[in-house]
């Protein structure tokens, strides 16, 4: 029985051992990973030994956040990582959980920026060239501006495209890059933007860019035509009085 006990405590010391192997800071914990994705998006250039860590260990962070109603969505090629909700059930389906990935609501002119640069990003692809979209900011205030109503005031339009850019760079589809003094920002499109607007929006993108600039003509439309009916009227008046 003696000898019996012994071989048990010999047991149990390897177990130990082996536990206490994978610890090490080579090999992180469920924690070291999933503390990282739940405050944003983990790139794979940003932290290699983090992101091989995390191929390693994908089945079991999968499990991990599902008991949190969250799903990992990883894009080995692209080089990045991020957790978002589950699909909500139907209405009479099963419990609707609060959500731990809150939503954040966008402006019309930062959803539009983030869809211009999706579909400049399927066109890069589609060149076959270098893997990095990098433009400059004057890039941006062209491809805005003949959505947004210029008016007369240059500085003013430029001012509020920089303020969308921002949003953008902030919400993390764009990053900033460094440049030396006196020379013009430039940007780089995060390649994660491909996750958030689909290939079916953007086969769709076209005919709404279109739909919104119809509406616009008709709003200059419009305004040209009260200015007219305006100045017409005032003619009459004056015409009236004497």
């Amino acid at each position: 029985m003696v000898a019996a006990a012994e071989d048990d405590l010999e047991a149990q010391l390897d177990l130990d051992g082996s536990v206490a192997a994978t610890s090490t800071p080579e090999s992180p914990d469920l924690s070291a990973l999933v503390i990282p994705l739940l405050k944003g998006v983990l790139y794979q250039e940003a932290d290699a030994a983090l992101w091989n860590a995390l191929l390693n260990l994908q089945p079991r962070v999968r499990d991990y956040v599902a008991v949190l109603d969250l799903e990992l969505v990883l894009d080995e090629a692209e080089g990045y990582a991020f957790l978002r909700s589950r699909p909500q059930p139907e209405d009479g389906e099963g419990v609707r959980l609060p959500r731990l990935v809150a939503r954040r609501p966008l402006s019309f002119p930062v959803s539009l920026l983030l869809a211009l640069l999706r579909k400049k990003l399927a066109e890069f692809d589609a060149g076959g060239g270098d893997t990095r979209l990098v433009f400059s900011r004057d890039e941006v205030v062209e491809l805005l501006r003949v959505f947004l109503h210029e008016g007369s005031n240059e500085a003013r339009l430029i001012d509020q495209i920089d303020f969308y850019l921002g949003k953008v760079v902030e919400l993390g589809f764009v990053r900033r890059l460094k440049v030396q003094t006196g020379q013009a920002a430039t940007f780089e499109v995060r390649r994660i933007l491909k996750s958030f607007v689909d290939a079916q929006w953007l086969a769709e993108f076209d005919q709404r860019l279109g739909s919104y600039r119809s509406l616009l003509a008709g709003e200059s439309g419009g305004a040209g035509k009260g200015t007219k009916n305006s100045t017409k009227s005032t003619k009459t008046k004056a015409a009236t009085d004497e």
